[in-house]
């Protein structure tokens, strides 16, 4: 039976890309009973009906999945946060961070609207934060899609890879998507000055194909927990920490009252960021707190 990748799903329907052709699918009725929902990013068996219908056999095994977005088999996320309207936030920025690295995707950070900023402390706070993150192991791109500022350096992020363009709402994610590719033509809004954040302008999850790569562009939301996330799996989830854990005296260290703690003593010396420490430990906290599952 033929295969293919699942690029779109909207209304009941998945849209299957099958080398250069697109088939319309429906999940087969089993799939409701076994509680499997195919996802964009997946590559499923499907059977044909005609040349543009068919319905999905099988849903292959999938490398990653996200929830929210919910898009599988990702190779990178690019978080999108903006310099302003939105303001930057670090501690929003480390929750995407964690999410993403527990699910073993690549992030790469994209600070948007770097054109919006007026103010000299502004801009050199802006600056600090990416030589933070760039330091903490992270890729860091300042870029405006207003003056073009750091586009064409996004380019060759894409190349044989599915990518998804993530962050908070009204950062630009979409302005972004169409400054990279001007066909697209993708809906814009504008920061809502009533709640002071931007309108969901993206309805749902679809993979749209620049160059050799797969880009989603996803539903903008602001609110993430760490379902699945356990407390000796928040270190790894940050690379200055993931990097030191092994110099740590005892094994399975959570960085919080241990003695001879390399992260600790690295976060004395200003060789990791005491905000990033503090994060981490806010998340441990929360993790600690969580309400277990039944």
């Amino acid at each position: 039976m033929p295969e293919g990748k699942i690029v779109k799903a909207l209304a009941g329907f998945y849209y299957v890309l099958d080398g250069e052709r697109f088939v319309q699918c429906r999940g087969r009725g089993l799939f409701r009973k076994n509680k499997i929902t195919p996802l964009v990013g997946d590559e499923v068996v499907y059977q044909a009906e005609n040349d543009k219908e068919g319905t999905i056999i099988e849903v292959l095994p999938r490398k990653n999945e996200l929830v929210r977005p919910p898009i599988s088999n990702v190779d990178q996320a690019i978080l999108v946060f903006s310099a302003i309207e939105p303001a930057f936030s670090t501690l929003l920025l480390d929750r995407f961070l964690v999410l993403v690295e527990a699910n073993g995707i690549e992030p790469v950070i994209c600070i948007s609207k770097t054109d919006l900023i007026e103010s000299a402390e502004l801009k050199e706070n802006i600056l600090s934060f990416a030589s933070d993150y760039q330091e903490a192991g992270y890729r860091v791109f300042q870029t405006s899609a207003e003056n073009m500022e750091g586009i064409s350096s996004l380019g060759p992020l894409f190349e044989d890879k599915i990518s998804v363009f993530a962050g908070q709402s009204g950062v630009g994610k979409s302005s972004l998507l169409n400054a990279i590719k001007p066909d697209l033509a993708l809906k814009t809004d504008d920061i809502s000055s009533h709640l002071g954040r931007g309108k969901h302008t993206t309805r749902h999850v679809e993979l749209i194909a620049i160059d050799s790569g797969l880009i989603a562009d996803t539903p903008g939301f602001s609110s993430l927990d760490f379902t699945g996330i356990e407390v000796q799996d928040l270190g790894d989830c940050f690379p200055e920490i993931r990097e030191r854990a092994g110099d740590c005296k005892f094994r399975g260290c959570t960085h919080v009252s241990e003695p001879k703690c390399a992260v600790k003593e690295a976060v004395q010396k200003g060789e990791i960021k005491e905000y990033r420490y503090t994060h981490y430990l806010s998340f441990l906290e929360e993790i600690k707190d969580r309400k277990p599952r039944y």
